[in-house]
């Protein structure tokens, strides 16, 4: 019976049906008059009948496709070619796993889901801070932040859906600092009674190219123990100690890594680890039990985005070369095999604004990085304009000239 609703008046597809019938019709008799009777213009007429029945059954098909996409994409018919095409050309794309967490690494996604879909981003839950703090004590879930984020950079969906995803209340006294996404995906964590199925569900809403996934589905703390000894307990206190850090760990040290998440980076043809906060994003992202063992066993490329800046009570003072060995320091030495650092110019304006808040640029020590065993892709990396942070495009495009590298020499 459900088949027979397509026949309703006010479907927009019953009259456009009833030509591709007639079509089908009218070239299957050509045909068989062409069979059947040898006379001449007979014949040509019978062609014409088949060449009237191929122009209406490509109209019927068009107009049916159109009625259809009309429906589902009322704003977005006349890209239909455009969307069939990406979606294709996309699935075919490398299968890249990036790993870290802040905004670091949605700028990378927002740069990658141009060139493929099939990214799979492994993002940090030891958040405490702003909304996703107040939310994981408020509510006893995993801090939404970073997963949020991630989510926005991947999305296909309208603007209007991703600014909402964005929007932070700036008044009310129990909303005021909550951002939107934060409490839809808390709520549908409730609705659910599952925080990595929440996650699924707010994918979906956004149409992402991808797929994001937390680390682990315990609840961490990450803490970091100083050169002189004390520790610093929380992701957002840890920067504002302005101390040495020596190493940070998670408690509990059991918390195991999300079963989706090892058999993601066993499929990688690509794995991508930060850009990101090194102690606060990156590291913790690896020290999740199985994540950063799986990544070290992986024969593929494996890709460390070093950050253009350091981070005031984070990275003061390191190089480029400082920030391999701190992540080498919390797992192994074949966590990764190249590193991209950023050997553009920057304005000195903007640097002059970044050292009043302690940050300054990272340098490229390019042979210290040599001499320790890794592949250097050197390259301007950055968007200047207003703030010096990663150019999603830039990083994105050489991050897949550098797999199809690989690929060539048989490297991976």
């Amino acid at each position: 019976m459900s088949k027979l609703k397509w026949l309703i008046p006010g479907m927009g597809v019953k009259r456009w049906l009833f030509l591709l019938m007639l079509s089908v019709a009218l070239i299957s008799m050509g045909f068989v008059v062409m069979t059947v009777n040898e006379n001449a213009n007979t014949r040509a007429g019978a062609g014409l009948v088949i060449i009237l029945g191929i122009a209406g059954l490509i109209t019927g098909v068009k107009k049916v496709v159109r009625s259809v996409v009309a429906v589902f994409l009322p704003q977005r018919e006349s890209e239909l070619v455009d969307i069939v095409y990406q979606k294709r050309y996309l699935e075919r794309g490398s299968n890249v796993v990036v790993l870290g967490g802040g905004t670091g690494l949605s700028v990378l996604l927002h740069g990658l889901k141009n060139y493929t879909s099939n990214i799979t981003a492994i993002v940090t839950v030891a958040d405490d801070g702003g909304s996703s703090g107040r939310l994981r004590e408020e509510f006893d879930v995993l801090p939404p932040g970073d997963i949020r984020n991630c989510i926005v950079a991947l999305a296909d969906a309208e603007p209007l859906m991703r600014r909402l995803f964005q929007f932070r209340f700036k008044e009310g006294r129990d909303l005021k600092g909550h951002n939107f996404g934060n409490l839809f995906i808390t709520a549908m964590s409730k609705v659910t009674g599952d925080f990595e199925q929440a996650v699924k569900e707010s994918s979906r809403v956004l149409a992402i190219r991808g797929k994001v996934i937390p680390s682990t589905l315990s609840r961490i703390r990450l803490v970091a123990e100083h050169k002189n000894g004390e520790l610093t307990k929380g992701e957002s206190k840890i920067p504002e100690k302005a101390n040495p850090i020596k190493k940070v760990f998670l408690e509990p040290k059991d918390c195991e890594a999300t079963g989706e998440a090892l058999e993601a980076i066993r499929g990688a043809d690509v794995i991508i680890l930060g850009p990101g906060s090194l102690y606060t994003s990156v590291i913790p992202t690896l020290l999740i039990n199985g994540i950063y063992q799986e990544v070290s066993r992986s024969k593929v490329l494996k890709i460390y985005v070093c950050n253009v800046m350091t981070q005031a009570g984070e990275t003061d003072g390191y190089r480029a070369s400082d920030h391999l060995n701190a992540i080498i320091y919390h797992t192994t030495k074949d966590i990764m095999n190249a590193c991209i650092i950023n050997t553009g110019g920057m304005p000195g304006g903007l640097l002059d604004r970044y050292k009043k808040e302690n940050a300054e640029r990272v340098e490229p020590d390019r042979q210290n990085i040599q001499k320790m065993g890794y592949k250097v892709i050197g390259a301007n990396v950055i968007d200047a304009r207003d703030y010096i942070r990663h150019d999603s495009h830039k990083l994105a495009r050489i991050i897949m000239d550098s797999i199809g590298e690989y690929t060539r020499r048989g490297e991976i």
